[in-house]
């Protein structure tokens, strides 16, 4: 009978869903998670420091969690329209983002960013978005276009200003309409900003670039940027929402965009996606609306269902308990200076990158501030670390490279984490 790794390697490309890229011997099956535990099909443990990519904040079968989706799901899973829980989260939503006036569900980040990016077209009438060298905001179109981006030299990015997609497939007309800029400068984002400001709608700007802290003044001077020429910024906060603060990255850097995506942790584990926005911008929307110029179609099947809202209502309330910022921030440090010591004291020449419950190591000596100096690290060696790592139980991303620390998470843990890294550095050649 086969296995169900042979299983999964028979039925998925690769055996994943996608993005894990390990090799056959690697591939595996998970039976269940608690905390930040997982256990394959075999019975292996593991530590989780992926966490469903970061949408697990609260942990595995976080209690709240569990019994606010068994309390919801007898009494339906989806009605496609508003109802208790959604009202309830988009309140709250409201109360806690300085950027939300108004919101809407929808069933992912991806769907949120596209939404987002939608809206500021149409609300000033232009066409192309400035995004950053490798970000990511999505499996749109847009989203996965610059992934990796062209390598010529930062100076000379007013002189190509349409990217290279990081996928096959995009549609080519959409390369027309995005421009590339390099996160953390100001003054070459700003230029391309002035230069293509007739044509510009919007700014899509991850605040916290991946691992990637933004250097002083930075978002503050997209959002001047933006305001002069009357473009509109987007802060995609599928991943800093709710985990640098409860504000998100909009309170925890003190810049209101102009719209807004959530995704990953809103929902505690559940799918779910929203955008928000000044009212103004959001009540394009409005389907009374519909025959205007500007009017934008949204809507979403499973957008706001009761069980991811459920999930959703729950997460927040854990959120806002006391202590929970402090918690994660200081857990994050905890273990940011670990990996720097393991670093050190292996004689390796590497960079520790983060902000909040968020780390990640670049093999390189030299300071990293933007996607090129990402780009300029030892990849190789990075990819040999995250699958030694694997190989020792710790459950990642080989291909994200992106540490993702939870409530669930605690010294311990980290503890163990860095007691294996040190012994995968030394078994590296």
């Amino acid at each position: 009978m086969p296995s169900f790794r042979e299983r999964s390697l028979a039925v998925f490309p690769a055996g994943s869903n996608g993005e894990f890229n390990l090799p056959a011997e690697l591939a595996m099956v998970i039976a269940r998670g608690e905390g930040c535990e997982l256990w394959d099909t075999e019975g292996k443990r593991y530590l989780d420091f992926s966490m469903g990519w970061g949408s697990v904040l609260v942990g595995h079968g976080r209690p709240e969690v569990v019994e606010a989706v068994r309390v919801q799901a007898p009494l339906g899973a989806n009605f496609a329209y508003i109802n208790e829980n959604a009202l309830a989260v988009a309140e709250e939503v409201v109360r806690l983002s300085p950027a939300s006036e108004r919101v809407r569900f929808c069933a992912s980040g991806t769907e949120a960013t596209m939404y987002c990016m939608r809206l500021a077209r149409a609300f000033t009438g232009r066409r192309k978005i400035l995004k950053f060298e490798g970000a990511y905001h999505g499996a749109n179109d847009v989203g996965v276009t610059s992934l990796f981006p062209p390598t010529k030299e930062a100076g000379r990015l007013l002189d190509f200003p349409t990217p290279d997609p990081s996928s096959a497939g995009v549609a080519h007309a959409v390369e027309d309409h995005v421009l590339v800029a390099p996160y953390n400068d100001l003054v070459t984002t700003a230029a391309i900003i002035a230069r293509y400001a007739a044509e510009l709608a919007a700014v899509i700007v991850e605040p916290l670039h991946r691992c990637l802290p933004p250097v002083a003044g930075f978002l503050a001077g997209l959002k001047e940027a933006c305001r002069e020429h009357g473009a509109l910024l987007i802060f995609d906060e599928v991943v800093t929402g709710f985990r640098l603060a409860y504000g998100g990255a909009q309170a925890y850097y003190g810049v209101v965009p102009d719209l807004v995506a959530y995704g990953k942790a809103l929902g505690g584990g559940y799918p779910i996606g929203m955008f928000g926005g000044r009212g103004e911008i959001m009540d394009i929307v409005r389907e009374d609306r519909m025959g205007e110029p500007n009017y934008v179609w949204t809507a979403s099947t499973l957008g706001g269902n009761p069980i991811s809202t459920a999930a959703a209502r729950a997460a927040l309330q854990v959120f806002k308990g006391d202590g929970t910022y402090e918690r994660l921030h200081a857990l994050g440090r905890y273990l940011r200076d670990g990996l720097a010591r393991v670093l050190a004291s292996r004689q390796e020449a590497g960079q520790v990158l983060g902000d909040g419950p968020l780390a990640q190591v670049a093999f390189t000596r030299e300071p990293v501030r933007s996607y090129r100096d990402m780009r300029g690290a030892n990849r190789e060696r990075q990819r040999a670390l995250m699958l030694a790592l694997f190989e020792r139980g710790i459950f990642l991303n080989p291909m994200g490279t992106k540490l993702y620390l939870s409530l669930a998470h605690d010294e311990a843990v980290c503890d163990a984490f860095l007691d294996r890294m040190d012994d995968a550095l030394a078994s590296l050649p």
